[in-house]
């Protein structure tokens, strides 16, 4: 009680969170959260105040974080053991930066220096961030276990694979992994509150929280903190570009069986009548939307990598190649530009978009104004070289002179995460964000 009332009173944007948990005690078990509520063990709560005065605040504050950046609603991982380090570097870093003498720490200059060294590769240290570099990294177990001796703080055996009444396991300093199965079970550990509801409350805490500390920060006039930040990236907008590219779709005939206008009672009864002969046959044809017409832009200036420009190239031609979503013939044209025109393909088929990709070659590499693109596609719907253009999709860094005026077709600018650096578009344009692991 002693540790949640210093931090209210130190970190008043937080009270909402931290008067959240419920504190429930429990014999041989260290401290874990499900979400709901804080578990610990009383006798481990002497010994780190003892060992430490200020580690029960700091550990309470670490649990907070963690249902903050809401670390435990994961779901299925690659790596379980890399996703828990990752989270604990996070919210240790996050502490480290609140700067408070409440939750000071003999770890906090070794932390310090690893997130340093951190951030040569990871520029923002989220928890998905750092475990996407771990997972890239390859990073060893002796080298993993060095990392959790130095950031480990709770149990997370009750996160994976969460679900209502489950039971969350023991731990101990050494082993904050140990999955218990059966043994010593409490109903203090059983989660009460389905999931999507607890999941979409810390979510409205989050939201709160970085709303309040949004304005702590302008009203002090100090720069935004690690906290905040990873508020934003945690409340960002999340972004299915498949979905995205359908808007671009247009209503058309394709081959296949309508069956939502094929009568089955009238084809199994003549069947069953004739022996083989239907009485009526399904069509043959059926109205669905799909993309047949737009225009790619790609931003080929010294600012953007011609790795990414290939990669997104990719994930839009794989999109689009689906059955469900690409017409036989199509109309597509893809425009190379830095601060003018360097390349102008007209995609009609999946083989010459196939051919495309395999072929492809950046050029540019100047400077960057999107003003060319426009006045290009301006020019091709005037020519007639589209009948029913869909939209512009342009994808680059942002940092270029935008069209004064509003086009008579949709406009997606879409920026691979640059840590928050974009630039805002045009009122008349959609802003589409994606991280690279989406790209």
């Amino acid at each position: 009680m002693l540790a949640r009332s210093l931090l209210i009173v130190r970190l008043r944007f937080l009270d909402i969170a931290i008067g959240r948990l419920d504190l429930v005690p429990a014999d041989d078990r260290t401290f874990s959260t499900d979400g709901t509520r804080i578990i610990y063990g009383p006798k481990h709560v002497v010994r780190s105040y003892k060992y430490e005065s200020e580690k029960p605040a700091r550990d309470y504050l670490h649990m907070v974080l963690h249902c903050i950046y809401s670390h435990m609603f994961t779901g299925s991982l690659e790596a379980p053991e890399l996703w828990d380090l990752a989270c604990d570097i996070a919210v240790e870093n996050t502490i480290n930066d609140l700067g408070l003498d409440v939750t000071d720490s003999s770890r906090k200059a070794a932390q310090t220096a690893e997130a340093a060294r951190l951030r040569n590769d990871v520029n923002l240290l989220t928890a998905e961030k750092i475990y996407h570099h771990f997972l890239r990294l390859g990073i060893s177990e002796p080298e993993a276990g060095r990392l959790k001796g130095l950031f480990a703080a709770d149990d997370h055996s009750g996160w994976h694979g969460y679900r209502p009444k489950e039971k969350a396991g023991t731990g101990d300093d050494k082993n904050l992994n140990n999955n218990n199965s059966g043994e010593n079970e409490d109903d203090a550990f059983t989660v009460e509150m389905p999931l999507p509801e607890i999941g979409e409350e810390w979510k409205d805490i989050a939201e709160k929280v970085q709303d309040a500390l949004e304005t702590f920060f302008k009203e002090q006039g100090d720069e935004e903190g690690g906290l905040i930040q990873n508020l934003k990236a945690l409340n960002r907008e999340k972004y299915d570009y498949a979905g995205f590219l359908k808007k671009f779709s247009v209503l058309g005939e394709t081959l296949g069986v309508n069956d939502e206008e094929f009568d089955y009672i009238f084809y199994t009864y003549g069947l069953k009548l004739y022996e083989n002969m239907p009485l009526v046959e399904p069509l043959e044809y059926k109205e669905s939307r799909r993309i047949r017409e737009f225009a790619v832009a790609i931003d080929t200036s010294a600012s953007t990598s011609g790795e990414l420009v290939q990669k997104f190239l990719q994930k839009t031609y794989n999109i689009l190649k689906s059955t469900e979503n690409y017409f036989s013939r199509v109309n597509i044209h893809i425009i190379q530009c830095d601060a003018d025109i360097q390349e102008h393909i007209k995609i009609t088929s999946e083989e010459e978009f196939d051919r495309y990709i395999k072929n492809m070659e950046i050029h540019g590499l100047g400077g960057t104004d999107f003003r060319p693109v426009f006045r290009l596609v301006d020019s091709l719907i005037e020519a007639g070289e589209f009948s029913d253009l869909r939209g512009l999709i342009y994808f680059t860094d942002g940092y270029g002179n935008f069209p004064a005026y509003k086009p008579a077709y949709q406009t997606a600018f879409v920026f691979l995460d640059d840590e928050y650096g974009n630039p805002d578009v045009p009122p008349w344009a959609i802003k589409l964000v994606l991280q690279d692991d989406e790209i």
